[in-house]
């Protein structure tokens, strides 16, 4: 049986729909794993520290986010734990938010869910299917740009 063609804001629709399916299993785990108060955000704040961690000002800039925003949450993450404020031994001034023990397991464990979300996908729609559709997003991003990733949910 032949698939039926989508309407242009059914794919648009059908893309946030699967994002949010995928995230929200992601976070209904890593709650089941200790990390219950961790949100879609927040994840964006910790691919967009990097290893060596970013600045409130830096870090707004990558998430595309009023400083006061960032503020904000890295206070949050702090409290919860997953953050804490470094130092910069080249400029005393410079105090980076670097993701502590705590939030380099709970990135660890998201890496490791989604891991199995693809695995498991996989399972269900085929390694081709999966691969094509990699293919497809990828394709969408190339025709139109990247899209700004804001921690808006």
């Amino acid at each position: 049986m032949a698939a039926r063609r989508r309407e242009g804001w059914e794919l648009g629709i059908g893309l946030l729909m699967a994002a949010g399916a995928m995230f929200d299993e992601l976070h209904r785990r890593l709650a089941e794993e200790g990390h219950p108060d961790l949100r879609p955000a927040h994840g964006y704040a910790f691919q967009a520290l990097g290893p060596s961690g970013a600045t409130a000002s830096e870090l707004a800039t990558r998430l595309h986010v009023s400083k006061q925003a960032t503020g904000q949450m890295a206070a949050e993450l702090e409290r919860l734990g997953y953050l804490r404020r470094g130092s910069d031994s080249d400029d005393a001034r410079r105090r980076p938010l670097v993701l502590t023990a705590r939030g380099r397991e709970a990135l660890s464990r998201s890496q490791s869910i989604l891991a199995d979300l693809r695995r498991e996908w996989v399972a269900r729609a085929g390694a081709s299917n999966v691969d094509q559709a990699a293919a497809t997003l990828e394709a969408l991003v190339d025709l139109y740009g990247e899209g700004k990733l804001r921690p808006v949910w």
